[in-house]
Order: structure tokens, then C-alpha cells, then sequence
């Protein structure tokens, strides 16, 4: 069934083309994300971390570097197993908080930034900040971890990698393990390892020299951090769903640095637990009580090999941020969001999902008496593995949209249908 017409398309205000760049030292500056020489060659990356790197006009034709925002890389950085999402919170705290209006944590850890508190109508922007990991469950004699997996982890990616633990007295590093190919039998290298045949290896000796330096409950991640490989597109650990916290946070930081202000109430929240079951967006919801909401996570780029389109549609690295229809979207929210990208030439991409999705739009949807949600997904190689690649110009396009379409909601607009 298509979903039904109407008229009010994003309306930015003015007739002015909007305009919001990236925040840095508090001030909004034109985004500059690409800038490649007249030879129009290759652009090349930078590693992380430094200042960042804003250029002036003139000099804007021979730049052809990119830079990451610090804001993201720190996030990406961050270690934030779900329930453990501490690093990550303080990340969020520390970009968002001066931005908004208001800013509180609730009893299961989320973020909750406020923009323009007495605005209508109010709108809920939610993206997870947790990630995949492993918590300790077993140290044996001779000071092997055991543990079992936090998230849904593709098994084969486990073994050979080296790990961060983290325990109360800083971190502890550690290889997983398992039997080497050598001393496998042929049926045995055919299986996919089960997790109480893996371990983590921290160089100890024995049980008590390990017991002295890991607790029962103590997670880890894969020490993996954020890197650009070519141009715009970096490798991290964690762009599930470090990227939607920072598009949420982000789009906050911009609308409050923006001269125009936006009618809505906005409510920026890193939302944590998602990984295990959508459960920080859950009370989220309920605590927020938003008339529209827009989830913001990855989605699967389906544009490398061995994928078939006809089972998962078309998507791409570098296409735009992908938008969602189904059941578990609102079509008002979804006309809307086309509308502002059109207007604001920003590019996307559709996918199609008949039952509520995967992400946290399928919890915020159903709270309270209903909200009306969209999603926006960020096109990604490799989910769930160590290495998930992401072209940030897709970032940068859903802060815009996200930015865009804030500001061209109207008092009472709740997208009833």
C-alpha cells in the first residue's frame, strides 16, 4: 500500500537554502568534508585525532584531505560493551552536554540532551552508543579466561584477535584463543568454533596470578581502532552504532549553534543496550513521550560480493543515508524526510522492511500510546565483525538531514494518519 499524499514538505523557513556545517569550538562553519584538487585525483586520508582541520576559502580548491570530526573518532575510540557503555557516555557528555538546554542520564545509563524545551511538537532523535564485546565468565587453573559474547558475533571472527579488557584497576590486554589449524582433525576444521572452545590468553601463569588482575564480569573488546583507509572511508571496531550517537548528538550541537532556532522541542538521546535487545530505547521513549521519533543506525551496504541484491535490496557505501519503509515507519515522518532531502539536495537511499526492524525504532514506535518513527540508516561493509567500514560523507549527509528536517517541523504537527 503507498503511503498517503500530502503537502507539507520540509520547510526550512524563509525559502533560504539551509546551511549548517560542522560544530568546532562551539561555533558552525560550512562543511567541508571533500575537497579534491582541480586534477581531481584521490583524496587522501589523515590519521586520527589532532585539531581539526578547517580551511579557508581560497585554499578550499587545493585541499584534498579529509578529517574526520573528533567528536565521532572518540567515539569510535570509545569502549562501550552494552551495559558497560561508560567510555562512551563520557565521550557524549563531553560533546553534547554545553549545547543543550538539558542534559540527564536515567537509572540504565542513557543520554538525554534537550534543545528548546518548551517547543512543539516534540521530537526524539535516539541512536545506540553500545557495541559488541565479551565478559568473562570462567578462569580456570592454569589462568585461561572463558567468557561469553555480548551482541551477536559471527563466531569465525573471534579467535586470533587481540583484546582490551576492562577492569576496575585499568585495562588488561589479551588474545583469544583456540586450537591451532595444525592440531585439528580435517572434520574439525570444517566447524565453526563453539565459544566454550575459545578463550582469552593475559599471559598469566595461573589461576590466582589471573584472578589478580581480571574479576567474573569483566568485558572486553576487540583493540581495533578507528582509521581512515581511503578519502571519507574509515574501518572501526564499532560503527554500530557509534556513528548513530554521533549523528543524534551531532544534529543537537548544529541546531544550537544555528542562527535559526527550530519550532520543535529536540531531544537528542544516546541510547544504550541496544545490541542485547533494544532496551535503553525503551524507557527512553517513555520518559521522552515524543510526538515523532527518528532512530538513526547502520544498515547493511550491499555493494560488495557474494550479496545477493534480490534477498537484500540495493544500497551502497557513499550513497546517501538510507531510508526505511514498512510497518515499522511512520509514512508521514518518511514523506517528510524524503521531502528535506530533495529540497536540501541531499542524497538517499530507500530499502524496504516488512516487520519491525532491528534497531531501536521498533521499541520507540510502540511507547506509550504510540509514536510516529522514521529511520535512517548509515550504509556499512562488514557488521558485527572488527572491521566495519563506512564512508562518513553518508554521516555527514544525516546530520544534515536530521538537521533539516527539525527545522521544518510546525507547531502541532504529530503526523497523525
Amino acid at each position: 500500500m503507498g503511503h498517503p499524499p500530502s503537502n507539507n514538505g520540509c520547510r526550512p523557513g524563509g525559502g533560504a537554502e539551509l546551511k549548517i556545517g560542522p560544530v568546532v569550538s562551539g561555533k558552525w562553519v560550512p562543511s567541508l568534508l571533500i575537497v579534491p584538487d582541480r586534477s581531481g585525483s584521490e583524496t587522501a586520508g589523515l590519521p586520527a585525532g589532532g585539531p581539526p582541520f578547517i580551511f579557508p576559502p581560497d585554499m578550499a580548491k587545493k585541499a584534498k584531505v579529509y578529517q574526520a570530526p573528533e567528536f565521532v573518532v572518540d567515539l569510535l575510540n570509545a569502549r562501550s560493551p552494552s551495559g558497560y557503555e561508560t567510555e562512551a557516555q563520557a565521550v557524549f557528555d563531553r560533546y553534547v552536554e554545553p549545547s543543550a538546554d538539558e542534559y540527564r542520564r536515567d537509572a540504565l545509563g542513557n543520554r538525554i540532551a534537550t534543545l528548546n524545551p518548551e517547543g512543539d511538537p516534540v521530537l526524539m532523535l535516539a541512536g545506540h552508543m553500545d557495541e559488541l564485546g565479551l565478559i568473562v565468565t570462567f578462569i580456570n587453573k592454569e589462568g585461561y579466561l572463558y567468557f561469553d559474547t555480548i551482541g551477536g558475533h559471527d563466531r569465525i571472527m573471534i579467535p586470533g584477535r587481540r583484546v582490551n579488557i576492562q577492569t576496575r584497576n585499568g585495562v588488561i590486554k589479551g588474545v583469544t584463543g583456540k586450537r591451532a589449524v595444525h592440531l585439528m582433525s580435517s572434520a574439525d576444521r570444517e566447524k565453526v568454533p563453539q565459544i566454550h572452545h575459545m578463550w582469552i590468553d593475559i599471559g598469566a601463569g595461573s589461576q590466582k596470578e589471573a584472578k589478580s588482575l581480571v574479576e567474573i564480569g569483566d568485558v572486553a573488546t576487540y583493540d581495533q581502532s578507528f582509521e581512515l583507509i581511503r578519502g571519507s572511508v574509515g574501518v572501526a571496531r564499532a560503527f554500530d552504532n557509534k556513528v548513530g550517537a554521533f549523528i543524534v548528538g551531532e544534529t543537537l550541537r548544529r541546531l544550537a549553534a544555528a542562527k535559526r532556532k527550530p519550532r520543535a522541542r529536540v531531544v537528542a538521546v544516546a541510547t544504550v543496550q541496544e545490541e542485547i535487545g533494544v532496551r535503553g530505547a525503551t524507557p527512553a521513549a517513555y520518559s521522552v513521550d515524543p510526538h515523532l521519533a527518528v532512530a538513526v543506525d547502520v544498515g547493511h551496504a550491499t555493494d560488495h560480493p557474494d550479496c545477493d541484491q534480490r534477498k537484500y535490496g540495493e544500497t551502497k557505501l557513499g550513497g546517501g543515508p538510507i531510508l526505511c519503509r514498512g510497518a515499522n515507519i511512520n509514512p508521514l515522518v518518511l514523506e517528510k524526510l524524503i521531502a528535506c532531502a530533495e529540497k536540501e539536495k541531499i542524497p538517499f537511499q530507500m530499502e524496504a522492511s516488512p516487520r519491525p526492524t532491528g534497531t531501536d525504532a521498533r521499541a520507540i514506535q510502540m511507547g506509550r500510546g504510540g509514536v510516529a518513527t522514521g529511520l535512517i540508516s548509515i550504509p556499512l561493509r562488514y557488521m558485527h565483525t572488527p572491521s566495519e567500514i563506512v564512508d562518513l560523507r553518508d554521516v555527514e549527509n544525516s546530520v544534515k538531514l536530521l538537521a533539516a528536517f527539525a527545522l521544518s517541523l510546525t507547531k502541532g504537527e504529530y503526523a497523525h494518519w
